[in-house]
């Protein structure tokens, strides 16, 4: 059974906590008042990933990441050995489409992650007006899967396109070790 850790990153106050908890079934911090995560939160929970190759049961490691700067130093050790990262951001503050090519530099580029390794979530907070627009993106972001996420209306789309990502993922992680054993055989 594969192991897959995924970072949840980006800007503070953007969901990361909220899907976090929903994509792995916890229930803790639903609703109430927000609670900036301190450092990292590590849930683990069992996922069948969607087109993967042989559809099995993965276990997954998801690791909710703080999007405070006052953490950045602990940074490279979350990183370590990570197998997907996705930025969450709230498309409805200006600020965070700006910031969201500083956490891809940070956390996909420095780790020389595949594009399919990686997930945009332009994240809708409840009462917000959800708009499936194209989001002015750098192009190096643009290359990436971006997905509207709205709890609300329409959870059950996004528990989906996850497995979707977690599939991408598995995928490379089992194309990287098939090319690890070969290269130990040769």
């Amino acid at each position: 059974m594969f192991k897959a850790k995924i970072l949840f990153t980006g800007p503070s106050e953007s969901g990361k906590t909220v899907l976090a908890n929903f994509l792995s079934d916890t229930a803790e911090n639903v609703g109430g008042e927000y609670r900036p995560t301190q450092g990292v939160r590590i849930l683990e929970f069992e996922s069948q990933p969607e087109g993967s190759g042989d559809n099995k049961t993965c276990e997954v490691e998801l690791w909710d990441c703080s999007g405070d700067f006052k953490f950045e130093s602990c940074w490279p050790a979350l990183m370590k050995d990570s197998s997907g990262v996705v930025i969450v951001f709230n498309p409805d503050v200006p600020s965070h489409l700006k910031e969201i090519e500083t956490w891809y530099s940070m956390f996909i580029s420095s780790q020389g992650l595949l594009d399919n390794q990686c997930l945009l979530i332009a994240h809708h907070k409840p009462g917000s007006g959800v708009e499936d627009e194209r989001l002015p993106l750098a192009s190096h972001l643009s290359r990436l899967s971006l997905i509207h996420s709205n709890l609300e209306e329409e959870p059950e789309d996004v528990r989906q396109t996850f497995c979707r990502y977690l599939g991408n993922v598995v995928n490379a992680m089992s194309e990287s070790r098939e090319q690890e054993e070969m290269s130990i055989i040769t």
